[in-house]
C-alpha cells in the first residue's frame, strides 16, 4: 500500500522502488541476458531477459502506477512502442488516427502495416461528430495525440474513449507531449497509452525508449505476448536511465512550462509572429478542453513568422536554442516540420492538415527564461527581409 497521495512522489517512490536484495534506493542494472535455474522448471522468476529483465520490470511498473493503469510495458524506442500496440490489428482492420500526429506514426502505418492489409484513415479527431462519422465496420481503434504534433491540437480525450466503447473499438493516446505529470488518459476511458519516452520522461537527451501502458488485464496479456514474441524491449541500462529521469520529471515540466507560458505570450505579442499554437493560450483552439483533461499548455509551441520573414535565416541565426529533431530534454530545441519530424507524410497531405513550410516548432527548456526569450528575439530580427 503506498504511502503517498501526490504525483511528484510517485515519480520518486513509485513502481518497484529500490533493491530488496541489497537494500539499495536505486534499482540496481541487471545487466544480464539469462539467469541461473535451480532446476527443470525451477527459477526464481526470471529466465531469459528479452522475456523480463528486473531494471525493466521497475520501469514498467512505474509507469503504469504513474499512468494509472494494469501494466506496463517497455520498448527499444517510441516507434518500437507504436509498432508493437498496432500489432494487436489484424488484416482488414482499420485504424483512425489525428490529422497531425508524429510523421513516424504515419509512416509506419503506410510504408510498413499497409502492406499486411492494416489500413489507416487521418481524420481531424477534435471534431467529435465528423469522428463519429468516419466509425465503419473496419475500423478498430482510434489513435489521438492530444496536444497533436505539431500543430497542438487538443482533442476530448473522455469524449473519445466514450465513442470507441460505444463502438467496442479501442482507444489509442499517444501521451508524449503530456506525460502522466500533465495528463493521465486511463483516468478519462482510454485503453491504451503510449509515450516516445526519450522525450520528457527520459528528459536529458540520452536515451531512446518507448513505453505503453494498458486499462486491463486481458489487454496486458496480449501486448506482453506481443513484446515477447517480437522482442523489441527496452535493455537495463536505458531501464535505468529512464527511472532516474523520470524521478525529476515534475521539477523539469514545471520549469518548463514556466517558460513555456513566458515564451507563447512573447511570441504572441511580437509583431513578426503572424500565429501562435500553445493550449495554454485562452484563445487557442481546445483550451477549454484541455483546461479539463491536462493540468496546463504542457511546453511544446507551434509558430509561424510572416512572409517578410525568412525562415531559414531565423534558424541560422539562433545561437543558444538548437536546431535537432526530438523534444522534451532539458536544453530547448527547435525544429522545421515539413523537412524534419513530418517529412514522411506527403506534401499534400501536409497542406491539407495544416504543417505549412513555414511553421516552426520549439520545445522549451529549462534554461533561464530571459536567455532564451533574448535568443528568439535576435534570431527573429536577423530574419527580417
Amino acid at each position: 500500500m503506498a504511502v503517498y497521495q501526490k504525483k511528484g512522489t510517485a515519480l520518486i517512490h513509485g513502481g518497484i522502488y529500490g533493491d530488496k536484495t541489497t537494500g539499495a534506493v536505486n534499482t540496481p542494472i541487471y545487466q544480464t541476458s539469462t539467469y541461473e535455474q535451480h532446476g527443470l522448471g525451477e527459477n526464481t522468476g526470471w529466465e531469459y531477459s528479452r522475456t523480463g529483465n528486473p531494471t525493466r520490470a521497475a520501469l514498467e511498473a512505474l509507469i503504469a502506477e504513474l499512468e494509472g493503469g494494469t501494466a506496463g510495458f517497455a520498448f527499444g524506442s517510441g516507434m518500437a512502442a507504436i509498432t508493437a500496440v498496432l500489432t494487436l490489428f489484424k488484416a482488414g482492420d482499420k485504424v483512425i488516427i489525428s490529422s497531425n500526429v508524429y510523421g513516424g506514426t504515419f509512416r509506419v502505418l503506410d510504408k510498413v502495416f499497409k502492406n499486411f492489409s492494416l489500413g489507416y484513415e487521418i481524420v481531424d479527431t477534435s471534431d467529435l461528430a465528423l469522428l463519429e462519422k468516419s466509425i465503419t465496420p473496419e475500423v478498430r481503434a482510434i489513435l489521438v495525440e492530444s496536444p497533436a504534433n505539431p500543430l497542438l491540437t487538443v482533442t476530448d480525450l473522455a469524449a473519445v474513449a466514450k465513442i470507441a466503447k460505444e463502438h467496442g473499438i479501442l482507444s489509442i493516446v499517444d501521451n508524449t507531449f503530456m506525460t502522466p505529470y500533465l495528463q493521465r488518459p486511463i483516468e478519462l476511458g482510454v485503453d491504451i497509452v503510449v509515450h516516445s519516452a526519450t522525450k520528457y520522461l527520459g528528459g536529458h537527451s540520452d536515451l531512446v525508449a518507448g513505453l505503453v501502458v494498458v486499462n486491463d488485464s486481458i489487454l496486458a496479456e496480449r501486448l506482453g505476448f506481443i513484446q515477447n514474441a517480437t522482442g523489441g524491449v527496452l535493455g537495463p541500462f536505458d531501464s535505468f536511465l529512464l527511472i532516474r529521469g523520470i524521478k525529476t520529471l515534475g521539477v523539469r515540466l514545471d520549469r518548463h512550462v514556466e517558460n513555456a507560458e513566458k515564451a507563447a505570450a512573447f511570441l504572441k505579442n511580437h509583431k513578426a509572429v503572424k500565429k501562435v499554437y500553445y493550449p495554454g493560450l485562452p484563445d487557442a483552439q481546445g483550451y477549454e478542453v484541455n483546461r479539463r483533461q491536462a493540468k496546463n499548455g504542457g511546453a511544446m509551441i507551434s509558430f509561424e513568422l510572416y512572409e517578410n520573414y525568412n525562415i531559414r535565416k531565423f534558424f541560422k541565426a539562433l545561437k543558444l536554442i538548437a536546431l535537432a529533431e526530438s523534444l522534451g530534454g532539458v536544453e530547448s530545441l527547435v525544429c522545421h516540420p515539413a523537412s524534419m519530424t513530418h517529412a514522411s507524410i506527403p506534401k499534400e497531405v501536409r497542406d491539407r492538415v495544416g504543417i505549412t513550410e513555414g511553421l516552426i516548432r520549439l520545445s522549451i527548456g529549462i534554461e533561464d527564461i530571459e536567455d532564451l526569450l533574448a535568443d528568439l528575439e535576435q534570431a527573429i530580427a536577423e530574419s527580417e527581409e
